[in-house]
């Protein structure tokens, strides 16, 4: 699941095994049960605005568990209690069921999906009224609820009430409509689209995304992407690729990227099982492939999304009324871009619920917020889905490359341009996989504690730091007063070290995987512009990191591997 979702998804393992499933169903139903339970005392007219509830192509057919059956589940818990359900009639993507809380004016919402996670996994993701992934406190209220509740209810089991109450309500045609109408507000060159020579190739990963993707791209104007037959329809085993998460990079695109080269396509765009995500790919001169990553691809976006607001824009439109945001774990291009620009940019803390509950602050403040990302391939171009969304990124990378096209550039080009207008920002992300929870927590403390008691680290091999910014604790030495200006957040560890050189590096756990994640960044500015030696900088800095900090041989730590 994505960072920062731990309190709005419910990992359940499915099993072969009849008693064990019936636990993990009895665990979901507990879940559901606590969500009505919750959602009930928060709305008083929760009977009249209803429940949205979507789902993914995940299920193991030996276990007749699929996410489709949770979802009918999940339907008849709430249609037992006279709630209205909006349950879609077939698989859709994720960004669907935020977007229909909003467009139905529905109390809240759930989609069960694990995203890329492995098969065996399914989850429970929980958005509320405004459209976006829940945070505290409801997270935390929710789960006091539901362990209130483990009796079950009559009919709480009874899936086939969803084919019999008249509260039963299938919004997928409409949502399919209107959700492809509003994508066209982001579509800036439809002529140039429909004449382009450039052809594209998606994968869906097995999941939702075809069907949807193929229908974003008709409403852009342009010929349909041509789909991966081996990846297009849906397949809970995942059986081409040895994961289900398009992040991985060229090793798990291999059957994209063969497709392209045989129908000489230059442009690959691969979304994840729920479409939430997206990865993309584009054939450079030299004749190999270059697979974005998640802060190149946001460079681009966030280019691409002023752009076409200052050329699209009235002449009142005020620059300083336009924000742009990203987890504080991602690159801070969007940072240097805002600076030069004019424009505001935020950082939220790790994870799209966050950032979906600001910018709807925002949108209620009068505000325009253009783009919003997360390193993990996560983006919201414009603001119709408060989530990260794979399928209109998707269309809008495939117009971004039509109009580049047009002047003689790939986006590969375009991405040093804008390096090189705003500042050279050199990424790179990996973890350490460590299953023992007290390890983790030493190596945090050892940090919090490093040459005395409360002190952390004044350097890190040869190179220096300037600050130190704890959010587990709430503390940041750049401060004034010494507090972080992002919430803390004591359910997790992540300290932020800023370096002397530029270099910005996080260490950081996962809310839902045994890992240890470091984030690290050379931030240069416009007129530095050896690259070689800014990679060569951070390369130095990412090990000094790892053999002052992380101590992988002495903490038992396994550098991650594809």
């Amino acid at each position: 699941m994505g960072d920062g979702d731990v309190n709005s998804n419910l990992l359940i393992a499915r099993s072969t095994g009849d008693a064990q499933l019936d636990r993990a169903v009895g665990q979901w139903l507990s879940w559901d049960k606590g969500m009505y339970k919750y959602l009930e005392r928060c709305f008083s007219d929760f009977r009249q605005r209803g429940f949205v509830v979507g789902y993914d192509t995940r299920g193991q057919v030996t276990s007749s568990c699929s996410s489709k059956r949770l979802a009918k589940l999940t339907a008849a818990v709430l249609l037992a209690k006279g709630v209205p359900v909006y349950l879609f009639s077939k698989y859709v993507p994720t960004p669907f069921v935020p977007y229909a809380v909003r467009q139905l004016k529905a109390a809240a919402g759930v989609m069960i999906t694990a995203s890329h996670n492995r098969k065996e996994d399914n989850g429970y993701k929980v958005y509320w009224e405004n459209g976006a992934q829940i945070t505290s406190p409801h997270d935390k209220e929710i789960l006091k609820c539901i362990e209130e509740c483990v009796e079950p209810w009559n009919g709480s089991w009874n899936e086939n009430l969803v084919d019999t109450s008249p509260l039963t309500r299938d919004p997928l045609e409409e949502i399919s409509k209107i959700y492809m109408e509003d994508l066209k507000k982001i579509c800036y060159h439809r002529e140039l689209n429909t004449k382009t020579n450039l052809k594209f190739i998606h994968t869906s990963f097995h999941g939702v995304g075809h069907d949807y993707v193929q229908l974003a791209f008709k409403a852009f104007g342009f010929k349909p992407p041509i789909p991966v037959p081996e990846q297009k329809d849906p397949d809970p085993d995942f059986s081409t690729v040895k994961c289900p998460n398009p992040e991985e990079g060229e090793c798990v695109l291999e059957l994209s990227l063969r497709l392209a080269e045989k129908e000489s396509a230059r442009v690959v765009v691969a979304t994840d099982p729920d479409a939430d995500r997206l990865a993309v790919a584009e054939l450079q001169e030299n004749g190999r492939w270059k697979v974005f990553t998640g802060n190149e691809l946001a460079a681009l976006f966030g280019w691409w999304m002023f752009r076409s607001w200052k050329a699209n824009g009235s002449r009142e439109a005020d620059v300083k009324n336009v924000y742009m945001l990203a987890t504080t774990v991602s690159s801070k291009i969007l940072k240097a871009i805002a600076l030069k620009e004019g424009f505001h940019f935020e950082e939220t803390l790790p994870g799209f619920k966050w950032i979906g509950s600001r910018v709807k602050d925002l949108l209620d403040n009068g505000k325009e917020v253009l783009f919003a990302f997360e390193e993990s391939i996560g983006f919201m171009c414009g603001t119709s889905v408060l989530d990260k969304d794979g399928v209109s990124a998707a269309v809008v990378i495939a117009e971004m490359a039509s109009y580049l096209e047009t002047k003689n550039l790939t986006l590969a080009q375009q991405l040093t341009e804008i390096y090189e207008m705003y500042g050279y920002h050199i990424s790179k992300t990996s973890y350490f996989l460590c299953y023992e929870p007290p390890t983790i927590k030493r190596v945090f403390e050892k940090l919090r504690n490093f040459d005395f008691p409360k002190s952390y680290p004044k350097s890190c091999g040869a190179y220096g730091i300037l600050h130190v910014r704890d959010v587990t604790t709430g503390y940041d030495s750049s401060q004034l007063n010494k507090k972080s200006v992002l919430p803390a957040s004591k359910n997790s560890q992540m300290i932020t070290f800023t370096f002397q050189n530029g270099c910005v590096a996080t260490l950081r756990t996962s809310g839902t995987e045994p890992k240890i994640k470091y984030y690290a960044e050379m931030c240069a500015r416009p007129e530095q512009s050896d690259k070689t030696f800014l990679e060569e900088q951070l390369q130095k800095v990412i090990e000094a990191l790892i053999e002052n900090f992380l101590e992988p041989s002495k903490n038992g730590l396994i550098l991650r591997s594809v």
